[in-house]
C-alpha cells in the first residue's frame, strides 16, 4: 500500500510539472529577481559610476591592504626592519614565503580585487547614458579607474613580477582557464599607458569633501616612479618637474607628515585614506569592518603592543646620527623616525625633540632597565593624540592616513634621475637640497649616488619605498641576504635564486595550471 502511494505522489508531480510546463512562456519562466544588482542593471547612471569607483578605492585601505598586512611584503621585508619571530607575518622577509600563507594571498587577492573593479569601472562608464553625466565628470572618474589599476599593477609588479595581465571584467573573459602571465615589459606598458591616460582625465584637485581622490598630480608623480623603476631617466625626469612648479611644497615640520592632524597636506600627493572609526571587525571592504592603521601594533615599540613586532637594525640609526644640523644638533628626521635610547635633544621649529613615543613617555619611562633596542616611531602619532587614536580604540583603531607618495620623494627621484643622466649637476644638488634644508641639514656642494641613496632612508624610511628601492638598484642579495638584519626571525638561510621576489599564491596555481610559481620556489 505505501508503495502504491509513493507511485502515485511522484505522478502526480511529474503531472504538474507537466502541466505547469506547457502553461507558462518561457519569458515567464526567465523572470530575474529586481532586486538583484547584475553589471547590466547597475552601470546606468553619475550616481552609480560613483559608486563603482568609490568601490575600486575600496581594498586599499582593508586589513588584508594597507590597513594591516601590506607592511609585511614592504617595509618588514628591507634592511631597516628586523621582525620578532618566525610567524606568517615575517616569512616573506627571511625569504621564506609561503605560497599558501595569509599575507602572500590576502594581499594579493586585495591588489587584484582594486584592479578588477577598475577594470569594470573603464569598461562600463564609457557606455554610461545620463543626461546629468557630464563628458568632464565621465573623465575624471575613468582618469580615476586608470589610475587605481596602474597603481595596483604597480605594486603587483614589484611584489610578484610575473603576472596576468587582465584589464576587462571577469566575466567578459570567454575562457578564464586560459589566463596566463605576460612578460613584465607588458605590465610596464599598461603601467605607462593607463597613469598618461589618468595625467590627461583627471582633475588637478577635488572639492573638500571629496579630498583624497586621485589628482593628474598623482599620476604624473607615478608615471615618473614608473620611468625611473624602468631606467628611462630622461622620461622620469620630465614627469617629475612638471610637479616642480609649486604646485607642491615641503611642509615646514617634517614631522607633519605622519599626523593625523595634517592629513592631505601640501606635500602630500597621494595617501591612503584610514579611518578612526571603532570597528573592530576583522576583514575586508564590507560594513562594519575596520579601516584604521592595524599595522601599528606591528610597528609600535615593545610593551605598547600586542603583536610580535620588531626592532631596528642599528646601521640605520647610525646612518641618521652620522652628520648633524646646522645647529650641531641630531637631523630631527630621527626622532620623528625612531625611538631610541638617548637624553640628546634637537631644537627644530620652536620644539625641542627627544626619544619620545606612547604617552610622551621616555625610553627610560617605558624601559627602566635601560637596553640598547631601537623601535620605530613614525606613523604612531603619539605626540598629537597620544593614544587616543591610536591603540586605545582596538588593534586597528588609528586614522592617521598612511602617505605613500609625497613630494619630498618626488625631489629625490628627480636628483636621481637626473644624476643618472647627467651626474652631480646644478639641478640635482638643488632638488636633494631642498629635502636636507628642511631638515635643518647643510646642503651638499656635491651629490653622489650614494648620497641620495642615503638621503631616500633619512626622509623616507617606513614609507614602503626601502625594500623596492634596494630591488630595482639590484642590492637585496648584497643587502639583505649577506647580512644578519633578519635575526630576530629566520635569518636568510632560506634564500635562493629568485626569492628576491615573492611566491605566486598556491590557490591561483591551482585553479588554473597556466600560471607558474616564480622562480626559486
Amino acid at each position: 500500500m505505501k508503495k502504491i502511494k509513493k507511485v502515485i505522489k511522484i505522478a502526480f508531480a511529474m503531472l504538474l510539472t507537466f502541466m505547469v510546463n506547457i502553461g507558462c512562456s518561457d519569458d515567464v519562466l526567465e523572470q530575474r529577481n529586481p532586486n538583484v544588482l547584475t553589471p547590466d542593471s547597475f552601470w546606468q547612471t553619475e550616481s552609480d559610476a560613483n559608486k563603482g569607483i568609490i568601490g575600486a578605492y575600496s581594498p586599499l585601505n582593508t586589513i588584508f591592504y594597507y590597513s594591516r598586512f601590506e607592511i609585511f611584503l614592504s617595509d618588514y621585508r628591507d634592511d631597516v626592519i628586523n621582525g620578532y619571530g618566525t610567524s606568517d607575518r615575517t616569512q616573506v622577509s627571511y625569504f621564506a614565503a609561503d605560497p599558501s600563507g595569509n599575507p602572500v594571498r590576502w594581499v594579493w587577492s586585495g591588489m587584484f580585487q582594486a584592479v578588477a573593479r577598475a577594470n569594470e569601472v573603464l569598461f562600463y562608464v564609457p557606455d554610461i547614458e545620463d543626461p546629468d553625466f557630464s563628458q568632464e565628470e565621465k573623465d575624471n572618474i575613468l582618469g580615476e579607474g586608470h589610475f587605481i589599476r596602474a597603481y595596483n599593477y604597480f605594486n603587483l609588479l614589484n611584489n610578484w613580477l610575473n603576472l596576468p595581465l587582465i584589464t576587462i571584467p571577469f566575466r567578459e573573459i570567454e575562457d578564464p582557464s586560459s589566463i596566463q602571465q605576460v612578460p613584465p615589459s607588458e605590465i610596464w606598458a599598461l603601467l605607462e599607458a593607463d597613469l598618461k591616460s589618468a595625467q590627461e582625465k583627471l582633475p588637478q584637485s577635488w572639492p573638500e569633501d571629496q579630498v583624497g581622490r586621485a589628482t593628474s598630480g598623482a599620476a604624473t608623480a607615478y608615471l615618473g616612479k614608473v620611468y625611473l623603476y624602468q631606467g628611462k631617466y630622461a622620461e622620469a625626469k620630465a614627469e617629475f618637474a612638471k610637479l616642480m612648479d609649486g604646485s607642491y611644497q615641503l611642509m615646514d615640520d617634517y614631522a607633519h607628515n605622519f599626523t593625523e592632524e595634517f592629513e592631505n597636506n601640501a606635500e602630500s600627493i597621494f595617501e591612503i585614506q584610514l579611518i578612526a572609526d571603532g570597528n573592530g571587525g576583522w576583514g575586508g571592504d564590507a560594513p562594519n569592518r575596520g579601516k584604521g592603521s592595524g599595522y601599528q601594533p606591528d610597528f609600535a615599540p615593545a610593551g605598547f603592543t600586542n603583536q610580535d613586532g620588531m626592532r631596528v637594525n642599528q646601521w640605520a640609526l647610525d646612518l641618521f646620527l652620522d652628520e648633524q644640523t646646522i645647529n650641531g644638533e641630531i637631523d630631527p628626521r630621527t626622532f620623528t623616525t625612531f625611538f631610541w635610547n638617548t637624553n640628546e635633544t634637537t631644537n627644530y621649529q620652536g620644539k625641542v625633540l627627544e626619544s619620545r613615543t606612547y604617552l610622551n613617555k621616555s625610553y627610560a619611562d617605558a624601559f627602566p632597565s635601560g637596553g640598547d633596542l631601537i623601535f620605530g616611531n613614525k606613523w604612531l602619532d603619539w605626540e598629537f593624540n597620544g593614544l587616543e587614536h591610536s591603540l586605545d580604540k582596538g588593534w586597528h583603531g588609528a586614522g592617521n592616513n598612511l602617505r605613500v607618495m609625497r613630494y619630498a620623494d618626488v625631489l629625490l627621484m628627480f636628483a636621481e634621475a637626473e644624476f643618472m643622466l647627467n651626474g652631480s649637476s646644478t639641478e640635482a644638488l638643488d632638488a636633494i637640497n631642498q629635502v636636507r634644508a628642511r631638515a635643518d641639514m647643510p646642503p651638499h656642494a656635491s651629490v653622489t649616488l650614494q648620497d641620495i641613496e642615503d638621503e631616500r632612508i633619512k626622509e623616507l624610511t617606513f614609507e614602503r619605498t626601502r625594500y623596492f628601492d634596494l630591488l630595482r638598484w639590484g642590492k637585496v642579495e648584497e643587502r639583505i641576504v649577506n647580512s644578519d638584519f633578519k635575526s630576530e626571525s629566520g635569518g636568510t638561510g632560506a634564500y635562493k635564486a629568485g626569492r628576491e621576489y615573492i611566491a605566486i599564491p598556491q590557490n591561483e596555481i591551482d585553479q588554473n595550471p597556466n600560471i607558474k610559481q616564480n622562480p626559486g620556489y
